[in-house]
């Protein structure tokens, strides 16, 4: 014991304090020095996402069925470029088709008859302007008709009384004289019923007339009743072909077919069944999705990102250079939707397609080590 403690006394006395103080010195430098670094050195803060992908900034369109029916052809092939209007498939129109070309037959027929009725309708107005025409000539020849019956007749008026007065002279006989008055009485006759045969001219000819405004009249119902018929058969027409047009499912935009269903002729298909998507040509950019506590108040328009595809080792492929276009103010499913924009050129050999997933990580602050320090703890005090 003695021994032992004359070792320790005589070490004390050898002791100069030079490695105690040089020991000291060099701790309260090493605790300047991260005190200096903890305050004035700058790190970056990520925050990342739960899940992210890739989306064509234009909205994807699904193909769906208008009615319901029996799959009589499809042409939906994955990846096909397809433009607005393009025949996608085409549902049984069997029935459809069949009543359309019946109606089309049934509305042909139509136009002959409304033609052979206005040929009709104008034939009798024709007939009706001939008969004025022969009415003036008719007039004209029974009024010169009449003129050589009432001369004749004054004729043999004249030549009557003459010879009555040579009878009561006893220059002719009796019956000479009778001969003569019997002609002028005839003559008369005659020309009175020339007359009379004038003066019916136009009621003939009026009740000609109203004979053929009836048939006109007929005519035209006749024809009205046509023109409804067909026009009745034209809207049926437009609605059969509606109806086969509606079992044609044709592409609502152009663009290339994203997805497609397994489709055999006679396959059932039921009516808003999804078919396909077309993915319209435009940007791609990335959607993410943060929990509340990363995203709110933390996450805001221009920061930039990075953006490491699934599949896509980063040390390999690198990765997507991005910055944040759009935060969402709600919280939809427990999530905060962040939209963002790809800037730059990203390696080639990655392949931005539509729907490919990865994360993402925003950088959100630049602040010092101290000052993370401080927060976490404070932190966890208040988490205890």
């Amino acid at each position: 014991m003695a021994e032992n403690f004359h070792r320790i006394t005589q070490s004390l006395r050898r002791d100069s304090g030079l490695t105690s103080t040089t020991a000291a010195f060099v701790g309260v430098s090493l605790l300047i020095a991260w005190g200096v670094w903890a305050f004035k050195a700058r790190v970056t803060r990520y925050e990342s996402s739960d899940a992210a992908r890739l989306e064509v900034s234009t909205s994807a369109y699904p193909v769906q069925a208008n009615i319901t029916g029996e799959m009589k052809s499809s042409y939906l092939v994955l990846g096909r470029e397809v433009h607005a209007g393009d025949v996608l498939a085409e549902l049984d129109s069997s029935t459809e088709t069949l009543n359309l070309d019946e109606e089309r037959s049934r509305w042909a027929s139509f136009g002959p008859e409304i033609a052979a009725l206005r040929a009709r309708m104008e034939s009798e107005q024709a007939g009706s302007g001939d008969e004025k025409n022969v009415l003036s000539v008719a007039k004209q020849q029974a009024m010169a008709q009449i003129s050589q019956a009432e001369a004749q007749a004054q004729q043999a008026e004249t030549e009557a009384r003459r010879a009555e007065s040579l009878r009561a002279a006893g220059i002719i006989a009796t019956s000479e004289a009778e001969r003569t008055a019997a002609d002028a009485r005839s003559k008369r006759a005659a020309a009175n019923a020339l007359k009379l045969a004038a003066l019916q001219l136009e009621p003939q000819l009026r009740v000609r007339q109203r004979d053929r405004e009836v048939r006109l009249n007929q005519l035209l119902q006749e024809q009205s009743k046509l023109e409804a018929e067909r026009a009745t058969s034209e809207a049926a027409i437009r609605k059969l072909e509606h109806a086969v047009e509606y079992r044609r499912i044709r592409a609502p935009i152009s663009g290339r077919l994203a997805e497609c269903a397994t489709l055999r002729p006679g396959s059932h298909i039921a009516e808003g069944q999804q078919l396909g998507v077309i993915l319209p040509a435009g940007a791609v950019e990335i959607i993410a999705e943060f929990s509340p506590s990363a995203a709110m108040g933390k996450i805001h328009r221009g920061q930039p990102a990075t953006l490491r595809l699934d599949g896509f080792p980063w040390a390999q492929y690198g990765t997507v250079p991005a910055r944040v276009s759009q935060v969402a103010s709600e919280i939809r499913d427990g999530k905060v939707r962040v939209e963002l924009a790809v800037t730059g050129s990203p390696n080639s050999a990655l392949s931005l397609q539509h729907g490919a997933p990865g994360k993402v990580e925003i950088e959100t602050e630049i602040t010092s080590p101290a000052a993370l320090l401080f927060r976490s703890a404070g932190a966890l005090v208040g988490a205890q």
